[in-house]
């Protein structure tokens, strides 16, 4: 190992514990005081439900943990958004769980709580996977409900997805084991099936102080909208529950009895753990994002016996496809080449830039996964496609359209894992986001932006000084390097993972040891949702 490895190391083991740390007080939720409120009513905070939910010594695969990190400080905060959601197996069956956190603002819904929400949704519906809800939420913030009722993306979409799961067959099961308020009120009851812890659990679409100020009437709580009332009267719901363990072991008794899923086909053969030392990965990414490494020293220590069978090796080197394994599952692998290569005709291509001939072979090799109904992974360190008089005239744009269309039209399930860069349209080549990844994690290391920092900060301060100049303002150089640092510092801060994740521009950050555990309950997911869709690349052809 060289000094530069070292250094590699410690800068990654840093960043790692620092992700750890970040997590650990993200788990709090809204903190002590209001737990201690909970545990008083005799209930279990959101992630012990989840915990005594899943099976023991099983994964789990959270979504989301970082939502509306940084966010809402006016409000006092709002961490993970006030949910925890993600994949998790009860009885032996993956589920997507949503858990709401009564302990940040007694659970009341923020904008990016309705999005964080939505994308749970999403991922179930794509890959078909049960859904577990465990409601306990004062409904809508109502000094937001402007940014979070009315529109498209908004609280209501949620109750629309709830009608095309449950008739598409998608199994959703809801536990009431808190308040349960208003618009809130829908969600659980147009489940397929609800449960309500007694005493703890309500649901009602106005609680007794909006009924008295509405029409007078004077009733309480449990009267209006109890346990009792639902399962005795009203027959709102299906199951009553003496407390919140029962509730929990009655959901995983009805799991236990779900017939089997349908089966996509992906192939899967006994899983073997790389040959290559995995920890290692911490010394190859470099701590600066402009330096060349080796992507195959990467993949060796992702893929299951550090066996990879690379496509097209000597052609369009700047991205590097080829087939390997993953936790058993067979993959395909799109992974940007950050070290400066030599191309076919001689030519030395600039690592992490994406080229005419690299976009060729991607799209062809995507192409053949999708024929193939092999998955894709695709590895992000991509600082966009190449620019300049050589790479226009050679048809860049139309090469790198070919590859965007082949990403968008890929019919087998996709993942992506932003290891570092990943900047203007080669998020988008490499399946960002907007290209509907089934999962899309980042690893402390990276960076989502239209473009560089410094490119960019160097563009926006011309911009400035052209606007100040107008003005008649002198721009001394002092001036000067203070508007770049400025500019610098903010677009920077937008650049991080944590701001990334914070919006759910990415399901959640991961330590880069964790990337096998990802792709693998990923595909195991997505083996639940056959696919229907023939893959086509629309109109331009390859």
């Amino acid at each position: 190992m060289d000094i530069e490895f070292n250094k590699n190391e410690d800068v990654n083991k840093q960043l790692v514990y620092e992700l750890k740390t970040k997590l650990k007080k993200i788990y709090l939720g809204g903190g002590e005081k209001n737990a201690a409120k909970q545990k008083e009513k005799g209930k279990l905070l959101a992630r012990e439900r989840i915990a005594y939910l899943i099976d023991k010594n099983s994964e789990f695969l959270e979504v989301g943990a970082f939502t509306a990190d940084g966010m809402y400080a006016e409000q006092g905060g709002c961490p993970s958004a006030g949910v925890v959601c993600g994949i998790g197996y009860v009885s032996g069956r993956q589920c997507m769980i949503v858990a709401n956190d009564a302990t940040v603002k007694a659970g009341a819904w923020f904008p990016m709580t309705a999005k964080k929400n939505l994308r749970a949704q999403e991922i179930a519906m794509e890959n078909r996977l049960p859904v577990i809800y465990l409601v306990d939420s004062a409904g809508v913030y109502l000094p937001m409900q402007d940014e979070i009722f009315p529109d498209k993306e908004h609280f209501g979409r949620m109750f629309r997805n709830n009608a095309m799961m449950s008739a598409e067959g998608i199994v959703q099961i809801s536990a009431i084991m808190g308040a349960c308020v208003a618009g809130g009120a829908y969600l659980p009851i147009m489940s397929d099936e609800a449960m309500i812890v007694d005493k703890t659990g309500s649901v009602f679409l106005a609680g007794s102080y909006l009924v008295k100020s509405a029409i007078g009437e004077d009733v309480d709580n449990e009267t209006l909208g109890g346990a009792t009332t639902h399962c005795e009267i009203s027959g709102v719901t299906d199951y009553k529950h003496p407390n919140e363990q029962a509730c929990l072991d009655s959901i995983r008794n009805i799991m236990s009895m779900l017939g089997a899923p349908q089966n996509a086909g992906f192939d899967r053969i006994k899983p073997v753990k790389p040959k290559e030392i995995e920890t290692e990965l911490y010394g190859i990414i470099p701590e600066n994002r402009d330096k060349q490494y080796e992507i195959m020293d990467i993949i060796s220590r992702l893929v299951d016996n550090s066996e990879f069978e690379e496509y097209k090796k000597g052609y369009g080197q700047s991205i590097v496809c080829g087939l390997g394994r993953i936790d058993g599952w067979a993959v395909g692998i799109v992974a940007n080449q950050r070290k400066v290569v030599k191309s076919k005709k001689g030519e030395m291509q600039f690592g992490g830039v994406i080229y005419s001939d690299s976009a060729d072979k991607a799209t062809r090799f995507i192409m053949n996964c999708n024929q193939k109904k092999i998955p894709l992974v695709f590895l992000q360190d991509v600082t966009g496609f190449m620019v300049g008089s050589r790479s226009e005239h050679g048809g860049i744009i139309k090469d790198g359209a070919k590859m965007v269309n082949a990403v968008a039209n890929s019919v087998v399930p996709k993942f992506t894992i932003v290891m570092g860069n990943s900047y203007g349209a080669g998020n988008y080549a490499m399946c960002g986001k907007a290209y509907d990844p089934r999962l899309i994690y980042a690893w402390p290391t990276a960076k989502i932006a239209v473009m560089g920092g410094a490119q960019a900060a160097k563009t926006l301060l011309q911009i400035q000084q052209a606007s100040l100049k107008a003005k008649g303002e002198v721009i001394t150089p002092e001036k000067e390097a203070e508007l770049l640092k400025e500019i610098t510092d903010k677009y920077d801060s937008q650049t991080t993972p944590y701001y990334a994740a914070s919006r759910l521009w990415v399901d959640g950050i991961i330590d880069p040891l964790e990337t096998r555990k990802v792709i693998s309950m990923g595909i195991e997911a997505a083996n639940q949702s056959p696919i229907t869709r023939k893959f086509n690349v629309g109109i331009i052809q390859t």
